[in-house]
Parts: C-alpha cells; structure tokens; sequence
C-alpha cells in the first residue's frame, strides 16, 4: 500500500472512532428519556414491550463500528477504540459533575434544579453503562475475531451477528440490572426493559449486516485487500 492510501486509511480510522466515541458518550448521556419504539403499547403478562430509553438509538452504530475496524484494521486497533471510548464517556461525566456543582446565576436561561435533574444521575448511569460496555465491547471484538478465523476471512455476516448478539445481550441484562441494583429504575419494569432492549438490538444486529458488507466492500475495493486482510497502521 501507498503513502496515499496508507493516510487515507489512518483518516478514515480516526473518523470511525470519533464516530464511535460520539455515539458511546451521547447514549450515556440521553438515556433518562424513554419511548416506545414500536407504535403501540404492548403488554404480555403484566410485562410492558417495547419501552426502551433514548440511549439505546446510537449505542448499536458503536457495535457496528468496531466490527468494521476489526474487519478492516484488526483486533488491536479495535481495542484501542473501546479504551478511549471508556475515557472519553469517564472525561465527559467528570465535566458534567463539577458543572452541577458550579451554581446557576439567575438569570441562566437553565436553573439548578433543572440541569440536576437532567444530568444528576448521570454518574451511576455512567459507571453502569461503562463496566456493561467494558464486557460487551471486548466480548463482541473476541467473538468477532474467533469466527474471523475460524472461517479463514469468510461468512462475514456469520460473525457479524454472532459477535452483536451475545454481546448485546450480556450487555442489556449487565446494564439493566446495575441500574436497578443503583435504584436509577425500578425493579417493576426490570424484565420488561431486558426483552425489549434485547429484542431491539437483534433487529438492529440483523439490520445493520448489510451496511457492515457494503462498508466492507468499499474498503476492500479502495485498498485492494483480499477477504480476511486487515490494514496496518
């Protein structure tokens, strides 16, 4: 590969994980709203479906960006990008406190009250999310990895999902549960909460299978790389 290429593959890297951070930081952050992402209300069992927090909608482009860089870069660089998402969501939450503590003058167009109560549990919803990432993220990456090899480069929508399924699950049920176990939620809509949010993120898993081929592709087509061949920078 050329120095051309070679730079143009750092950019694009460097573009990927700003993408991945944004997304990891703006979800922890956005995640005391909640919807229902299916057009009406469904209760089975006394079990509400379909409720889900904001946060959840930018989580899964960051499982389909690490798959790319581990497609296309490698497990290490993957890696790299899940320490500085870790970084960089502990950074902004330490901004975020000390802004809480900084008083409101009165003539702020956002009062005291109003910040705490959108950002105050932040902190643990934070803490929560972060040890849940830190087991999904390196799950997804290793269960990537394993199927990369195992079938030498090929069937790469076999560990796309693989890899996004089990570690969105162990991520759901881990965040879930540290948020109860918080007292961010209540443990009432603690099941309800799971199946939706696992429900949710394996449609997303099987939607994105198709973006991940046509990214793949681009890659592959840009910087001549045969099926399994990764990019060193």
């Amino acid at each position: 590969m050329n120095n051309e290429k070679q730079e143009l593959a750092r950019k694009i890297y460097l573009y990927l994980a700003a993408l991945f951070i944004t997304s990891l930081v703006v979800s922890n952050l956005i995640f005391q709203k909640f919807f229902y992402w299916y057009p009406f209300e469904m209760t089975i069992g006394g079990i509400k479906l379909f409720e889900l927090s904001v946060g959840i909608l930018p989580y899964p482009i960051t499982f389909l960006v690490t798959d790319l860089i581990s497609e296309i870069y490698g497990q290490k660089k993957a890696n790299q990008v899940v320490v500085a998402g870790i970084f960089a969501s502990f950074f902004s939450i330490s901004i975020i406190l000390i802004s809480d503590l900084v008083p409101a003058i009165p003539s702020s167009p956002i009062d005291d009250q109003t910040f705490s109560n959108v950002f105050s549990l932040s902190g643990l919803a934070v803490l929560a999310s972060m040890l849940a990432y830190l087991f999904a993220q390196f799950i997804d990456i290793k269960i990537y990895h394993f199927w990369k090899k195992l079938t030498n480069g090929k069937m790469l929508w076999l560990r796309n999902n693989f890899s996004t399924f089990s570690s969105q699950i162990i991520d759901t049920v881990t965040v879930i549960t540290l948020l109860c176990l918080f007292e961010v939620l209540s443990w009432d809509i603690f099941l309800g909460l799971v199946i939706s949010g696992v429900l949710f993120k394996i449609l997303v898993a099987f939607l994105d299978t198709p973006l991940l081929y046509f990214f793949v592709y681009l890659f592959r087509r840009k910087f001549d790389l045969k099926i399994g061949e990764e990019i060193k920078i």
